[in-house]
């Protein structure tokens, strides 16, 4: 891998973003190994949860915008496919049967804070810089309103994106951002703590809570329940194989 590192503890696997001196800004080579990385730890037997995190001083601070220039009308199939790729990494965390946990410090900006969120467990330092400041550059934070509207709601939302502004840990929490704010020196123990217990339960209850979840979470009452009657009757298959 050229820009991401991964480290194995136990049956947890850290992915960190290696761009430090461009606060691990996204660009094609490193977009495209995370989600190589993520894919692979999923398939991994060894491993039973992952943590995210970033080299330096930041976690992510958002697409690399010196690539913009080549991402232009006259070469269409460049574009789609770097929107191909963006979109596929936002959507493999739904997709994954582990648990991701992002441990967040400095910039989480644009597609960063895009990555926060998309892991299913964050942890955000007390002085992080979150936020979507797109419009300040003249572009949109598109592929990443996905995730933030159903996260936070419409108002929510929309302010952040409209406005631009940046929130600190306790304001990424009020808005249900984050799952604990901490000192910046604490971020990826506390992660690495919530990861550990998770990697500790059944592996097929691991991945049937994760599924159920992500299946049941953009559903109507009724078919959720039926999400939820599913998973009820594959547990009676996951006790029967215990006991046996």
């Amino acid at each position: 891998m050229q820009h991401l590192l991964m480290e194995d503890r136990g049956a947890v696997r850290i992915l960190k973003l290696n761009r430090p001196e461009k606060h691990n800004a996204l660009n094609t080579v490193l977009t495209q190994e995370l989600l190589d990385g993520l894919r692979a730890a999923d398939r991994d037997p060894a491993i039973h949860a992952v943590v995210l995190t970033g080299a330096g001083k930041s976690f992510c601070a958002g697409a690399d915008t010196t690539e913009f220039s080549a991402l232009t009308p006259e070469d269409p199939q460049a574009v789609t496919a770097r929107a191909d790729l963006t979109t596929a990494l936002h959507l493999v965390f739904s997709q994954m049967n582990k648990p991701v946990i992002s441990a967040v410090r400095g910039n989480a900006l644009g597609g960063g804070a895009g990555l926060a969120i998309a892991c299913d467990l964050a942890v955000m330092s007390e002085t992080v810089r979150f936020g979507y400041p797109e419009l300040k550059h003249g572009i949109v934070a598109a592929v990443v309103m996905a995730n933030l509207v159903r996260q936070v709601g419409r108002k929510q939302a929309f302010e952040l994106v409209a406005l631009a502004e940046p929130l600190d840990g306790q304001g990424a929490k009020a808005m249900g951002l984050c799952n604990r704010v901490v000192p910046d020196a604490q971020v990826l123990d506390t992660a690495l703590q919530m990861a550990h217990t998770m990697a500790g339960w059944s592996p097929v209850a691991m991945a049937t809570t994760k599924r159920s979840f992500h299946r049941a979470a953009d559903l109507a009452l009724g078919p959720a329940l039926e999400v939820g009657r599913d998973a009820n009757v594959m547990m009676r298959g996951f006790r029967k194989a215990k006991e046996a």
